[in-house]
């Protein structure tokens, strides 16, 4: 049996950089289309690269030439009128196109947890998951109007050793080492769904390739659930740093002061996020994420601390927390 042909486009993302060397390992015969910029994941030894922009379709249609590929996977799907170039360029070339959407998509808040596949889609806060929403809205029309092979991913918050689990990235953690207050949203008690990218890619490899999953949407995500108290104080014992000073401030408070902050808050991580994936195992039997966040913690800080150039305090950051703090502290 001849290997699986698989195209991204993208794959060298936070998610992504552990389903492509993954995917390779797995036997498939993968190609990535990236625009070669500097990333800090490398293309995986293994799998082959065309340069182009995915989101200009004549480039990329160039690039293809006219090869046909068994699977699709597009990472970068933000704008309906990005899967519509999809739907067009791929029409008739793959038997299976993968789309990239978001959990955030789920109706925010939820009125009940565990969120599943059935939980309705809605989220008046946040541009970037209505429009997460419109792209599923393209591929179901096509999927029910024409029979178009599609697979819709939601994952949720999902990380890597390159990056904290919040906005402030890096500065916060330098925050807690020298043990300066630390801001966290709301009262820190809403429970949050952390899923490591390597766990993530588990979940999806398998989905490649398989008619169970056409027409089909899933999310992939830890079962892990923590407070965001103690994701912060989960960083803090991987860094090596004091008990944690935090400071308790409420959503709306960030929005006013930042709203793309506020935003990710509001329509997203202000809210408790508990997931069933029974769908995710009846599709990859056997799934099981395998990587608590206190260990994918002491990873990113053992990443973080072999280099120095990577430690970068960002000083709009340290102002705008230094300002909450003052403002909210009791």
């Amino acid at each position: 049996m001849s290997a699986l042909r698989v195209l991204f486009l993208g794959g060298t993302g936070t998610i992504s950089s552990a389903v492509s060397p993954l995917a390779v390992a797995s036997g498939i015969d993968l190609t990535l289309v990236t625009r070669g910029q500097s990333s800090r994941h490398a293309i995986p030894e293994g799998a082959h690269h065309l340069q182009a922009d995915v989101r200009d379709p004549r480039a990329l249609r160039e690039a293809l030439g006219g090869r046909e590929w068994d699977v699709v996977v597009d990472w970068l799907a933000f704008h309906p009128d990005n899967v519509r170039d999809d739907l067009e360029t791929f029409d008739g070339r793959t038997g299976q196109l993968v789309v990239i959407s978001s959990a955030s998509a789920y109706e925010t808040p939820p009125r009940r947890v565990p969120v599943t596949e059935s939980t309705p889609l809605r989220n008046p806060f946040w541009e970037y998951s209505r429009n997460k929403i419109a792209v599923e809205d393209v591929l179901v029309q096509a999927y029910r109007e024409r029979g178009f092979p599609m697979t819709i991913v939601r994952p949720s918050h999902t990380y890597d050793r390159t990056k904290p689990p919040f906005s402030e990235g890096w500065t916060l953690v330098e925050r807690l080492r020298r043990g300066a207050e630390v801001v966290v949203h709301g009262d820190g008690t809403s429970l949050w769904t952390l899923t490591h990218h390597e766990d993530f890619a588990r979940g999806f490899v398998p989905l490649l390739g398989s008619s169970r999953a056409i027409g089909e949407a899933v999310h992939i995500t830890s079962d892990d659930v923590l407070s965001w108290n103690q994701i912060v104080g989960v960083l803090a014992d991987a860094a090596g740093a004091p008990e944690p000073r935090i400071v308790h401030v409420p959503s709306d408070a960030i929005h006013a002061v930042d709203e793309r902050w506020g935003e990710s808050l509001l329509g997203d991580k202000a809210h408790s996020m508990i997931f069933d994936n029974a769908k995710l195992r009846s599709l990859v039997p056997g799934y099981r994420a395998t990587i608590p966040f206190e260990l994918g913690a002491r990873e990113m800080l053992a990443w973080y601390d072999a280099d120095p150039a990577r430690r970068v305090v960002d000083p709009v950051w340290e102002a705008r927390l230094d300002s909450l703090v003052e403002r909210f502290r009791v």
